[in-house]
């Protein structure tokens, strides 16, 4: 981003912030006149909660893949802590697994308030209690009496990190698990392979449209990775998948990162984009992902552009060099050795 990009993009920013100003002085200015409607309501909860709440929570695989790990994993007299309840479903399986207890934690407030509904609805307000904080703000002695046995946290976007999954268990782990407790999921892949895709990119690029020069539109386009349904648009792979990434979230440091890793190329072509899903392993054969094949999955593919597109050969190797910083992964070729950690892993469905 050139020098005139970023004062454009700023200022783009200033507007935002006075248009929320405006908002919030106008809500301020309803509650305080007690007049505010169903309608006024519903609009706010939606810029408050994202709309995949819906899908997440009728992802049946999903679900089932919880409950599985639950039966499994919880014992009774278990106190669990759910980070990002959302619905507060899997809080409510975990205490149908038999957990003696249940702390969840929500940010959104109004999401948390719902979560608390939900649970009263099913019995269970009694076992589970809600907590509008992030698990990082958790206070042992107060929302916590003690550390718990069990964590569990899915707060996983199509690309695995861009929820904050990584430095949320890294601090769950070590603020607020018992010594030898459980860590829900335990392991996580990524995987992805090299896409030629002119239909995608444009989903997040532009250049010109009816003739007119559209570019300036671009200072605001998702940096980094963004969510696809690969399969609803014309690509090609241009190599097998192999793993970008692996974690051990129990014991890794999830910390930001970059690994190289060695693709072979299986056909010829323009590389737009390093096409992406992950695999979860909550527990002994229990994996949970958002591969292609699983049509059903509420979670899209996770689409990594390239700065520019890359040519590539068939039966040429290309180095790409994969990196996540905090919410965000990224991807460019490197022609040379330079990180710390060469990776050339074919890809195996664990499934």
């Amino acid at each position: 981003m050139d020098s005139e990009q970023s004062s454009a993009f700023l200022a783009l920013l200033r507007t935002q912030v006075d248009a929320l100003k405006e908002t919030f002085s106008a809500v301020d200015t309803l509650l305080d006149a007690g007049t505010v409607s169903e309608s006024a309501v519903h609009q706010a909860s939606l810029k408050s909660i994202p709309r995949w709440h819906f899908a997440m929570v009728n992802d049946h695989a999903r679900n089932d893949a919880f409950a599985a790990a639950f039966k499994q994993l919880v014992r009774r007299g278990m106190h669990v802590l759910d980070i990002g309840t959302g619905t507060g479903l899997l809080a409510m399986l975990a205490v149908k697994a038999g957990a003696r207890r249940v702390t969840t934690c929500e940010a959104n407030p109004l999401m948390a308030d719902i979560a608390k509904r939900i649970i009263a609805a099913n019995g269970m307000a009694s076992t589970i209690t809600v907590v509008s904080k992030k698990s990082t703000d958790l206070r042992m002695g107060s929302d916590l009496p003690e550390p718990v046995d069990l964590i569990v946290s899915e707060i996983v976007d199509c690309g695995l990190v861009g929820e904050g999954l990584l430095p949320t268990l890294r601090h769950a782990r070590e603020h607020l698990l018992k010594p030898g407790g459980i860590l829900v999921p335990r392991r996580a892949r990524l995987i992805g392979a090299l896409v030629e895709s002119p239909a995608v990119m444009r989903l997040n690029n532009v250049e010109y449209a009816a003739g007119f020069d559209v570019r300036w539109l671009n200072i605001v386009a998702t940096r980094g990775h963004f969510p696809v349904r690969l399969g609803t648009w014309p690509y090609r792979f241009l190599s097998d998948p192999v793993v970008l990434a692996s974690f051990d979230l129990v014991h890794g440091g999830l910390t930001d990162g970059e690994v190289e890793v060695t693709v072979p190329i299986t056909a010829s072509g323009q590389a737009h984009m390093v096409a992406a899903w992950f695999e979860l392993d909550l527990c002994p054969g229990v994996v949970l992902s958002n591969r292609l094949e699983d049509t059903e999955s509420h979670w899209m593919q996770a689409c990594i552009p390239f700065p520019a597109p890359v040519a590539v050969r068939e039966n040429h190797d290309t180095r790409l060099a994969v990196q996540w910083r905090r919410e965000r992964l990224s991807v460019h070729t490197s022609p040379e050795p330079h990180l710390t950690e060469d990776v050339h892993e074919p890809y195996a469905p664990t499934l």
